[in-house]
């Protein structure tokens, strides 16, 4: 009866992965800047809130304070309050009451919002992904985010025409309405997902006070291995992916149709490599998939290093596309070292911290380049009197910091035991 308990919760899983990743859908990108344009918030305001909100992940290790018995009904109270207050932004424009009113009413419902979301995350991850028999985690990784992507791209497709044709029609605040309301409908859908997922039997122990985990967590040589991992891929990934929206726009004047294209294709170039790099973590491991997908997202950066106006159609869409294929397995294998490497009972803790420690660096490393593209641009495109464009040298440090990720990887955890086969 456990095997068929287990075998339905995880159907229920790949649900509830889809149906969380629609509302997030609804408050991002252009969903988001409706709402803030709506309440007249400033694109310099909605910059900083979106900055912050990225920050987020710090907040996962308060996720270290709380018990770790029953987490299934901690994961349920704290995502509802999370996705209230979701729907409660498409509520602000509605309600009305001045601008300095709204603005601050939705800076603060997001942050909260964000809060819970992220306090929970690596509780919720190691409750639902604990169901998973070890050497199938990938292929059921690849299977849900496969699901995840397909949903979301009808998903979008559907609303976006909605929103556009409310918009069109002067009536913007019948498309929030409707917003609202299909994030309430998620909203229950998502929480009976999670209420009719079984949970599996913990082995019960003394429960460690929360600042004691804290320390174990950051003294246990594993959990610092994988950590820096994460540092690594995302100063590289933060050096470079935040200032490629402007520089697709304004230096290769791309037009908004062939930024759609682009979308499109890297949703079909991510799913469809899903399983390949799936098939191939359960088979070898999820560190040596990693250290394969590290080479490809260098190769992407690489691209981009030439990448100019002349050449930037091409060569633009073959670093996203290579850049898919390689987040494909990205994001999966660095959930899943948590679990190859780390005792079970130190798995959200380890994954509180590596998101955490991972997100400030991430973050840093932006404000770290920022001076120099100013520099760059401020000088007419020039560094050290060569033609350059700032996108282009911060593409090469990108290709510099993954290709010693992909080093690191291989050097610290390909040859290590996985916990599940240790003796």
């Amino acid at each position: 009866m456990k095997t068929d308990a287990y075998k339905r919760s995880r159907t229920l899983y790949i649900g509830e992965a889809a149906l969380e990743y629609l509302i997030s859908i609804l408050v991002a990108g252009t969903y988001l800047a409706t709402i803030t344009k709506a309440l007249g918030i400033s694109d310099t305001l909605t910059g900083i809130i979106s900055a912050f909100i990225s920050l987020g992940c710090v907040f996962q290790l308060c996720g270290i304070f709380l018990p770790r018995t029953n987490p299934k009904k901690t994961v349920l109270v704290f995502s509802v309050l999370n996705q209230l207050l979701f729907m409660a932004l498409y509520v602000i424009p509605l309600v009305g009451g001045g601008k300095k009113w709204g603005t601050a009413a939705f800076i603060v419902l997001i942050l909260l919002a964000y809060f819970f979301y992220n306090i929970v995350h690596p509780k919720k991850v190691d409750w639902l992904m604990g169901l998973v028999d070890h050497d199938k985690r990938g292929v059921f990784t690849a299977k849900k985010e496969m699901v995840s992507l397909i949903a979301g791209m009808a998903f979008s497709f559907l609303m976006g025409a909605i929103v556009d044709h409310y918009k069109a029609a002067g009536n913007l605040r019948m498309a929030f309405v409707i917003c609202a309301v299909a994030i309430f409908v998620l909203m229950i859908l998502h929480t009976l997902s999670m209420v009719l997922t079984c949970e599996k039997p913990h082995e019960q122990t003394t429960e460690t006070p929360s600042r004691g985990r804290l320390f174990a967590a950051l003294k246990d040589k594993r959990i610092l291995r994988i950590t820096l991992v994460f540092v690594l891929w995302h100063v590289a990934t933060y050096c470079a992916t935040p200032f490629y929206g402007t520089y697709q726009i304004i230096e290769l004047g791309f037009t908004q149709v062939f930024v759609a294209v682009l979308s499109l294709l890297y949703a079909v170039a991510r799913i469809s490599f899903s399983f390949m790099w799936g098939r191939y973590a359960d088979k070898q491991s999820f560190a040596k998939m990693l250290r394969l997908c590290f080479a490809v997202a260098a190769l992407g950066f690489l691209c981009n290093v030439f990448c100019v106006p002349q050449n930037g159609r091409v060569l633009y869409t073959l670093y996203y596309i290579l850049n898919a294929i390689a987040m494909g397995g990205i994001n999966s294998a660095l959930t899943n070292l948590c679990f190859d490497y780390v005792d079970e009972e130190k798995r959200a803790d380890a994954l509180a911290v590596s998101l955490a420690v991972s997100g400030v660096c991430g973050f840093l490393s932006t404000l770290a380049v920022s001076p120099l593209v100013t520099y760059i641009q401020a000088n007419g495109n020039l560094l050290f009197g060569i033609s350059v464009y700032a996108q282009q040298v911060l593409s090469l440090i990108s290709f510099v910091m993954t290709v010693i990720t992909m080093l690191y990887v291989s050097l610290s955890l390909v040859k290590i035991k996985k916990i599940n086969q240790a003796e």
